[in-house]
């Protein structure tokens, strides 16, 4: 039984390089959210617990890095989420805090066009 997840066009160099955008751009938010709540600029001194914010995005690594095309398009949903918060806040807050914040919706950009490249890409070279 063959399904698109274990589809992958190896001679696609498009598709190796949207998927290493998307795993290198979904890890830099996991250390991005890290980093600002526990060291950078958290909002209680020695850390918060809105670190927390982090673990949704540690789920979809693994099917990442597994190239599953279904986990491609349900994190291109779910980074709006971060996307969100990176606007508010950058528009909220002041110093570091507001540039952490416009970097993490500059990544959450990144990966969503990744994923959406490596979607599209795959499915082209599936229906071709």
């Amino acid at each position: 039984m063959t399904t698109i997840d274990s589809a992958l066009p190896a001679a696609s160099p498009l598709v190796a390089w949207s998927r290493r955008l998307a795993v290198g751009s979904l890890l830099a938010l996991i250390v991005l959210g890290l980093a600002w709540e526990l060291w950078l600029t958290p909002l209680r001194p020695g850390g918060s617990w809105l670190v927390l914010k982090v673990l949704p995005l540690c789920i979809p690594l693994a099917g990442l890095l597994r190239n599953r095309l279904y986990t491609y398009r349900w994190v291109s949903l779910l980074v709006w989420v971060y996307f969100t918060e990176g606007v508010v806040r950058g528009a909220s807050d002041r110093g570091l805090s507001a540039v952490l914040a416009w970097l993490e919706a500059a990544l959450c950009l990144l990966l969503f066009a990744a994923c959406v490249l490596h979607v599209r890409t795959r499915l082209k070279a599936k229906t071709t």
